[in-house]
């Protein structure tokens, strides 16, 4: 550990998991802030509509995507190994939302959405490391 190699790894790793996640976390809140501004989703604590919930639980696995994408991007090696840290990662956050709302009322929407994002979380940030990797192979450096 005299040259640092091995702790700057580490941070490195971190600093890419982070980015992933910075991404998916900044872009699905500031789409929900902007759907509510532009009115189409309710108020913060009233029932979104189940179109709704399908749509954002869309666009949140694209977001899933991209940030795989962007930490498989960022990682000083093992690309993919990354990306499904990210997805692990967003599983067990989406665990956590499903346990704090579960069967705590309507405003916490059906118990699909919670699932369908726990489901989703690691098939989409896999997709983002393979897409990573894909273009990677076909653009070498």
């Amino acid at each position: 550990m005299e040259d640092g190699r091995p702790i700057r790894g580490l941070l490195l790793s971190g600093g890419a998991v982070f980015v992933g996640v910075l991404v998916g976390v900044v872009l699905s809140l500031g789409s929900d802030v902007l759907l509510r501004m532009a009115g189409v989703r309710p108020p913060l604590g009233s029932r979104a509509a189940g179109e709704l919930l399908l749509a954002a639980t869309a666009y949140r696995t694209l977001y899933g995507v991209a940030g795989g994408y962007a930490t498989a991007m960022l990682a000083p090696r093992r690309p993919m190994l990354h990306a499904l840290l990210l997805g692990f990662l967003g599983l067990w956050a989406n665990v956590a939302g499903l346990l704090a709302t579960w069967n705590k009322g309507p405003q916490f929407g059906p118990h699909w959405y919670p699932i369908a994002l726990i489901v989703l979380a690691m098939p989409a940030a896999w997709l983002g490391g393979w897409l990573f990797l894909c273009r990677a192979a076909n653009n070498p450096a």
